[in-house]
């Protein structure tokens, strides 16, 4: 069986960087350890599979080298990315995944492709896991918990960059993962992410943590539109905006690579 694959950048306008992920389109879905096979195969941060939906929208599902995952927001960018370039007469796409629902995708402003996600709620955490106390080796200034991760805020971005994540202590607060931000200096604010339960040791640009990161950012700083920047080694830029319980995440992508893969016949 033949499947087509695209290799796409998001969160960025240049080759190389923001991060990357595989797209696979699909007419029905295959077996979850096919998938999840292939995803392994590819070996990056997300593989992303999409099937047609008769409304004409599509079903999303989303693995990591090691397992699926619940909610992500740079293969959502980047197989839209594949979808407007393959039907350019569209610039509106509804995507349906069972722990989101259903949310749309447009083509943005300035060749960027819009996202509009539910926010997600955070709640502060009056004492750390002894877990996230000593494998943070900054200790933040609070910390808060939500659906997908614990969230550590810190007083300024060069404590960001500075933090060494001690990744065995971090993997086992999972399922939940750990992202660190604080106040910008260029931008509103920024963030690391690290997430060795559920995939790697530190993922290059999340957009899915944007989605309590942006009301939280947005409180504290009293705008509803902010710039954010993850400040991973390969970097993205992600444009935020709140509105009225959603969260619309945009950005650029870059396509590096489109291919056939050869799976089994099942």
């Amino acid at each position: 069986m033949k499947l087509p694959i695209y290799q796409i950048d998001a969160f960025t306008s240049e080759i190389f960087k923001g991060n990357y992920a595989a797209v696979v389109l699909l007419e029905a879905w295959l077996a979850p350890s096919l998938m999840q096979a292939i995803a392994t195969e590819n070996n990056l941060s997300e593989t992303a599979f999409l099937v047609p939906r008769p409304n004409g929208g599509f079903d999303i599902r989303w693995f990591s080298p090691i397992t699926e995952i619940a909610f992500c927001g740079h293969a959502t960018l980047a197989g839209a990315f594949v979808l407007f370039k393959r039907f350019p007469e569209r610039d509106l796409i509804e995507f349906h995944a069972d722990a989101v629902g259903a949310f749309t995708v447009r083509r943005g402003r300035d060749h960027m492709v819009e996202m509009d996600f539910p926010q997600r709620d955070i709640e502060p955490l009056d004492a750390m896991p002894d877990e996230l106390a000593r494998g943070l080796s900054i200790r933040p200034k609070e910390v808060f918990v939500g659906q997908q991760a614990f969230i550590a805020i810190y007083e300024h971005e060069d404590q960001v960059r500075a933090v060494v994540p001690d990744l065995d202590l971090i993997a086992r607060l999972g399922p939940r993962d750990v992202v660190v931000s604080a106040p910008g200096e260029r931008y509103d604010f920024v963030s690391r992410y690290f997430w060795p339960a559920n995939g790697g040791d530190e993922d290059p640009v999340t957009g899915s943590i944007h989605t309590a990161l942006t009301p939280y950012w947005a409180k504290r700083l009293g705008k509803t539109k902010l710039l954010a920047l993850q400040a991973s080694r390969r970097s993205g830029v992600l444009h935020c905006e709140l509105d009225a319980g959603r969260v619309r995440i945009s950005g650029h992508a870059v396509q590096y690579l489109e291919g056939t893969i050869d799976v089994p016949d099942l």
